[in-house]
């Protein structure tokens, strides 16, 4: 299994920009889920996140949490989206990202938790809702097993921060394009130029940029600012969930293969 640093630093050597779909586990069932993992994985992802529905998703933005929403009320849960992981992650070449809150963590503990996300074939792992200060209970235990935690820093980030989180951050550093939740939006705001020079005068570990990117021409912006990886969320989430589950899937095949030719160089 080819772990996240891995990964983004072949592509960074190779001079490449990753391209990470994010799509929501149990929208509109596992079933479907599995089957856009494997779609994602064949037209140009180079990481997957996988998304793990919670009740109560306090970055996510309307398209996100009514995703989430469907999914829990399909009885979608954390031991079957592992499930479902564990049969389809054998045939991806993809990491895969899991981003879940906090409490299901707690919950199962933490060294269970690792260990269950490494056996069903995640490398990597995002928990938005747990401060800096606190990330050493996981971030040590997941160093230990191999999960690569990717840390978030958002525009409203104090500047003398950027730096302690870049040194805790595994994988790559999550830049927040925008200052809110996650949503489709029309433009991409060019702050995010000055925030990413500002995290690469601090680290040498790539950055992803996402939230609000939904089409291509964003994407090849932000791979020209200097990112070394595009995250888009919400379009891959509302494409999957239009029509029929066939239909869905021929949309985000689409869609992931015109964002992969923006930031092809």
């Amino acid at each position: 299994m080819v772990s996240v640093s891995e990964r983004m630093e072949s592509l960074r050597d190779r001079g490449q920009c990753a391209l990470i779909p994010f799509i929501t586990a149990g929208d509109p069932d596992l079933e479907t889920t599995a089957k856009a993992l494997e779609v994602l994985d064949r037209s140009g992802a180079d990481l997957i996140e996988l998304g793990v529905p919670y009740s109560d998703p306090l970055a996510d933005g309307p398209v996100i949490q009514a995703a989430a929403t469907r999914a829990l009320a399909n009885g979608t849960n954390l031991d079957a989206v592992l499930e479902m992981l564990k049969a389809v992650s054998p045939k991806l070449k993809a990491p895969i990202i899991l981003f879940t809150y906090y409490n299901p963590i707690l919950n199962r503990g933490i060294e269970t938790f690792l260990k269950d996300i490494v056996d069903a074939g995640a490398s990597g792992l995002v928990v938005p809702d747990m401060p800096l200060e606190e990330m050493d209970v996981l971030l040590e235990p997941a160093k230990a097993i191999g999960v690569d935690v990717t840390l978030l820093v958002a525009p409203t980030t104090p500047k003398e921060r950027f730096e302690a989180i870049a040194q805790k951050c595994q994988g790559f550093i999550y830049l927040v394009s925008v200052t809110g939740v996650t949503g489709i939006r029309t433009k991409v705001e060019n702050r995010v130029q000055d925030l990413l020079m500002e995290l690469q005068s601090v680290t040498d570990k790539p950055i992803g940029v996402g939230f609000g990117i939904s089409e291509p021409g964003q994407a090849r912006q932000m791979m020209e600012w200097g990112a070394d990886a595009v995250i888009v969320g919400s379009a891959f989430v509302k494409r999957l969930a239009e029509g029929e589950p066939h239909q869905g899937l021929e949309a985000i095949e689409t869609f992931c293969r015109s964002l992969k030719g923006a930031i092809a160089e």
